[in-house]
Protein backbone atom coordinates (compact mmCIF):
# COMPACT_ATOMS: atom_id res chain seq x y z
CA UNK A 1 0.00 0.00 0.00
CA UNK A 2 1.46 3.31 -1.11
CA UNK A 3 0.38 6.07 1.43
CA UNK A 4 0.73 9.55 0.46
CA UNK A 5 1.43 11.86 3.74
CA UNK A 6 0.97 15.08 4.77
CA UNK A 7 0.68 17.99 7.11
CA UNK A 8 0.76 21.71 8.04
CA UNK A 9 3.10 22.92 11.11
CA UNK A 10 -0.04 22.50 13.21
CA UNK A 11 -0.45 18.63 12.01
CA UNK A 12 3.45 18.31 11.95
CA UNK A 13 3.98 16.04 15.39
CA UNK A 14 0.58 13.87 14.74
CA UNK A 15 2.09 13.23 11.56
CA UNK A 16 5.41 12.30 12.20
CA UNK A 17 3.60 9.46 15.29
CA UNK A 18 1.48 8.14 12.53
CA UNK A 19 4.35 7.62 10.00
CA UNK A 20 6.08 5.67 12.84
CA UNK A 21 3.29 3.61 14.32
CA UNK A 22 2.42 2.85 10.57
CA UNK A 23 5.61 1.82 9.33
CA UNK A 24 5.31 -1.62 7.70
CA UNK A 25 7.35 -3.49 4.60
CA UNK A 26 3.54 -3.63 3.14
CA UNK A 27 3.51 0.15 3.61
CA UNK A 28 5.08 3.09 1.82
CA UNK A 29 4.99 6.22 3.09
CA UNK A 30 5.82 9.50 0.86
CA UNK A 31 5.90 13.13 3.08
CA UNK A 32 4.50 15.50 1.32
CA UNK A 33 6.04 18.01 3.73
CA UNK A 34 6.63 19.47 5.96
CA UNK A 35 9.89 18.41 6.94
CA UNK A 36 10.01 21.05 9.94
CA UNK A 37 7.47 22.64 12.13
CA UNK A 38 7.75 25.69 10.81
CA UNK A 39 4.41 27.67 9.77
CA UNK A 40 3.23 26.39 6.09
CA UNK A 41 -0.06 26.95 4.24
CA UNK A 42 -2.21 23.86 4.20
CA UNK A 43 -3.93 24.30 1.21
CA UNK A 44 -0.49 23.77 -0.31
CA UNK A 45 0.03 20.20 1.55
CA UNK A 46 -3.48 19.35 0.80
CA UNK A 47 -3.11 19.97 -3.16
CA UNK A 48 0.04 17.84 -3.31
CA UNK A 49 -1.11 14.89 -1.67
CA UNK A 50 -4.78 15.28 -3.40
CA UNK A 51 -2.84 15.50 -6.73
CA UNK A 52 -0.84 12.83 -6.31
CA UNK A 53 -4.07 10.33 -4.85
CA UNK A 54 -5.82 11.33 -7.57
CA UNK A 55 -3.18 10.69 -10.26
CA UNK A 56 -3.29 7.07 -8.64
CA UNK A 57 0.65 7.46 -7.96
CA UNK A 58 -0.83 6.81 -4.26
CA UNK A 59 -3.15 4.22 -3.35
CA UNK A 60 -4.53 6.85 0.23
CA UNK A 61 -3.55 9.93 1.74
CA UNK A 62 -3.35 11.16 5.03
CA UNK A 63 -3.75 14.86 5.55
CA UNK A 64 -3.18 16.29 9.42
CA UNK A 65 -3.44 19.79 10.18
CA UNK A 66 -4.85 21.73 13.36
CA UNK A 67 -8.08 20.44 13.13
CA UNK A 68 -8.73 18.21 10.07
CA UNK A 69 -11.30 20.73 8.67
CA UNK A 70 -8.77 23.00 6.29
CA UNK A 71 -7.09 20.24 4.77
CA UNK A 72 -10.69 18.19 3.82
CA UNK A 73 -11.58 21.31 2.39
CA UNK A 74 -8.68 21.91 0.22
CA UNK A 75 -8.03 18.42 -0.44
CA UNK A 76 -11.80 17.87 -1.77
CA UNK A 77 -11.65 20.37 -4.20
CA UNK A 78 -9.04 18.19 -6.38
CA UNK A 79 -11.23 16.32 -8.83
CA UNK A 80 -11.59 12.45 -7.87
CA UNK A 81 -10.88 13.32 -4.06
CA UNK A 82 -12.73 12.27 -1.07
CA UNK A 83 -11.35 13.10 1.77
CA UNK A 84 -13.02 12.47 4.99
CA UNK A 85 -12.21 13.90 8.17
CA UNK A 86 -12.64 11.32 10.88
CA UNK A 87 -12.47 12.06 14.87
CA UNK A 88 -13.63 8.55 15.57
CA UNK A 89 -13.37 5.02 14.43
CA UNK A 90 -16.78 4.66 13.32
CA UNK A 91 -16.50 7.34 10.83
CA UNK A 92 -13.05 6.43 9.81
CA UNK A 93 -14.26 3.10 9.07
CA UNK A 94 -17.36 3.90 7.46
CA UNK A 95 -15.57 6.37 5.26
CA UNK A 96 -14.10 3.82 3.80
CA UNK A 97 -16.56 0.85 3.41
CA UNK A 98 -19.41 3.11 1.91
CA UNK A 99 -17.85 6.76 0.49
CA UNK A 100 -14.76 4.82 -0.74
CA UNK A 101 -12.89 7.49 1.16
CA UNK A 102 -9.44 8.34 -0.37
CA UNK A 103 -7.99 10.85 1.48
CA UNK A 104 -8.60 10.90 5.49
CA UNK A 105 -7.78 14.27 7.44
CA UNK A 106 -7.15 14.49 11.51
CA UNK A 107 -6.79 17.14 13.39
CA UNK A 108 -3.88 17.65 16.04
CA UNK A 109 -5.17 20.11 18.12
CA UNK A 110 -8.68 17.78 19.03
CA UNK A 111 -7.54 14.26 19.16
CA UNK A 112 -4.98 12.59 21.39
CA UNK A 113 -2.33 10.87 19.74
CA UNK A 114 -3.74 7.08 20.86
CA UNK A 115 -6.92 8.07 19.63
CA UNK A 116 -5.65 9.06 16.12
CA UNK A 117 -3.53 5.92 15.74
CA UNK A 118 -6.51 3.94 16.18
CA UNK A 119 -8.28 6.06 13.65
CA UNK A 120 -5.56 5.41 11.00
CA UNK A 121 -5.67 2.10 12.20
CA UNK A 122 -9.00 1.02 11.22
CA UNK A 123 -8.87 3.44 7.95
CA UNK A 124 -5.68 1.32 6.60
CA UNK A 125 -7.79 -2.07 7.63
CA UNK A 126 -11.08 -0.87 5.79
CA UNK A 127 -12.30 -1.68 2.03
CA UNK A 128 -14.79 -0.16 0.11
CA UNK A 129 -17.89 -2.30 0.21
CA UNK A 130 -19.20 -1.83 -3.02
CA UNK A 131 -23.39 -2.21 -3.92
CA UNK A 132 -25.46 0.14 -2.96
CA UNK A 133 -22.80 2.31 -1.90
CA UNK A 134 -21.24 2.01 -5.78
CA UNK A 135 -24.17 4.12 -7.36
CA UNK A 136 -23.61 6.37 -4.65
CA UNK A 137 -20.27 7.25 -5.80
CA UNK A 138 -20.97 7.08 -9.29
CA UNK A 139 -23.51 10.05 -8.35
CA UNK A 140 -20.72 11.88 -6.76
CA UNK A 141 -18.50 11.60 -9.53
CA UNK A 142 -21.45 12.85 -11.94
CA UNK A 143 -21.88 15.97 -9.57
CA UNK A 144 -18.22 16.49 -10.41
CA UNK A 145 -18.03 16.54 -13.53
CA UNK A 146 -21.35 18.78 -13.61
CA UNK A 147 -19.57 21.24 -11.55
CA UNK A 148 -16.11 21.07 -13.17
CA UNK A 149 -14.76 23.93 -15.07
Amino acid sequence: MRIAIGSDHAGFKLKGIIKQRFNAPDREFTDFGLNTPQPADYPDIAAAVGEAVARGDYDQGILVCGTGIGMAIAANKVPGIRAALCHDVFTAKAAREHNDANILTLGERVLQPEVACDIVDAWLQACFAGGRHARRLGKIRELEKRYSC
